[in-house]
């Protein structure tokens, strides 16, 4: 990957990743959860219950690996589109797609795998709606169409450079 396309993934991760870390604090702000208490959630991945009582440390973990994921998330879209010209040409579609099987593998894979403590009660509706859509458009859409928006821009401008290029050369 050329040091153009890393800033461009970057740049895409970090806004889908706060697009969506912030979906998660405002829905559960209304369920009186604190965003330290969310990224402690997400810390306790990797860590276990010690996440829960680290205090700022785990915090900044949970941070850190949330913007890690939607990094990751990015990067094989990014990856995916350089091969498969449908990814750009129907963004939308491909997108909202994407995002959910971003929240099947996340569930149902990933998620059972780390040292979440795991809930006795059952996920409510209104959880898992939120869980759905928030990987729909702030994962899969943005992704989706900031890709497609900066590949066909990068192509655009590699063609208007290769006719520069041209016309300076037949003079």
């Amino acid at each position: 990957m050329s040091r153009g396309a890393a800033g461009v993934v970057a740049r895409i991760g970090l806004i889908a990743g706060t697009l969506d870390i912030t979906e998660n604090l405002i829905f559960n702000a209304f369920r009186h959860i604190t965003p330290a208490q969310i990224f402690q959630y997400i810390a306790s991945g990797l860590t276990g219950r010690w996440a829960f009582h680290a205090g700022m440390a785990s915090v900044a973990l949970g941070v850190a690996i949330h913007y890690t994921i939607a990094m990751c998330w990015t990067l094989v879209y990014w990856a995916a589109s350089g091969r498969m010209g449908v990814l750009l040409r129907r963004p939308v579609v491909s997108g909202l797609l994407y995002g959910g099987v971003v929240y099947l593998i996340m569930n149902f894979a990933v998620l059972p795998l780390t040292r979440v403590p795991h809930e006795r009660a059952a996920m409510t509706v209104a959880s898992r709606v939120s869980g759905v859509l928030a990987l729909l458009l702030c994962i899969g859409l943005t992704v989706a169409w900031l890709t497609a928006r900066e590949r066909l821009g990068l192509a655009i401008q590699a063609g208007a450079l290769r006719a520069q290029t041209e016309r300076a050369r037949s003079k």
